[in-house]
């Protein structure tokens, strides 16, 4: 592919605990995506195989409130190496003070770090670590919106981030 790898982030869904499902965009963006990744917070394995067979391919981990079912299935950190970027998704990275330099010790064969459990978009760099987290397409907490974000990986770089928010 010319034009690298599209992917769509998402975390903490809860469904159906917070959402009977996720909102109709982001399935569009399953459809869209080469890759959907998930950081975790299931709750439930109804979405995980409505994922499983809507995807393309899946890179996902499992939650704090992912009881044994998810477990099973999921590993607590799914590692690929995709378009040459070697990539880690985590639900729990800790407190966000030094979160960077905390992860780049944990993670260090790591180029893009994918982590859920806060609900809050982030997106910062550090020492050639790129740290994500894509928010909550279906429980806000204390943020203005619901959220998701699309990147395109290729020859090595991330690219394209964006920051999707929802009605």
């Amino acid at each position: 592919m010319t034009d690298g790898i599209r992917l769509l982030l998402i975390s903490d869904t809860h469904v159906p605990a917070r959402a009977k499902d996720l909102p109709a965009r982001v399935w569009s963006e399953v459809e869209a995506a080469d890759v959907v990744v998930h950081a975790g917070d299931w709750v439930d394995v109804v979405l995980l195989d409505r994922l499983e067979q809507r995807s393309r391919r899946l890179l996902a981990c499992w939650g704090n409130n992912d009881g044994p079912a998810l477990r099973a299935r999921l590993p607590e950190v799914a590692t690929a190496t995709l378009e040459g970027v070697r990539m880690a998704v985590v639900h729990e990275t800790g407190a966000r003070h030094r979160r960077e330099e905390r992860m780049r010790a944990v993670h260090p064969d790591t180029d893009l770090l994918v982590f859920g459990h806060s609900h809050i978009p982030w997106d910062t760099e550090w020492e050639g670590l790129r740290l994500l987290n894509p928010g909550s397409p279906t429980d806000r907490r204390r943020e203005p919106f619901c959220t998701y974000l699309t990147a395109r990986l290729h020859r090595g770089a991330v690219t394209d981030v964006v920051l999707h928010r929802l009605p």
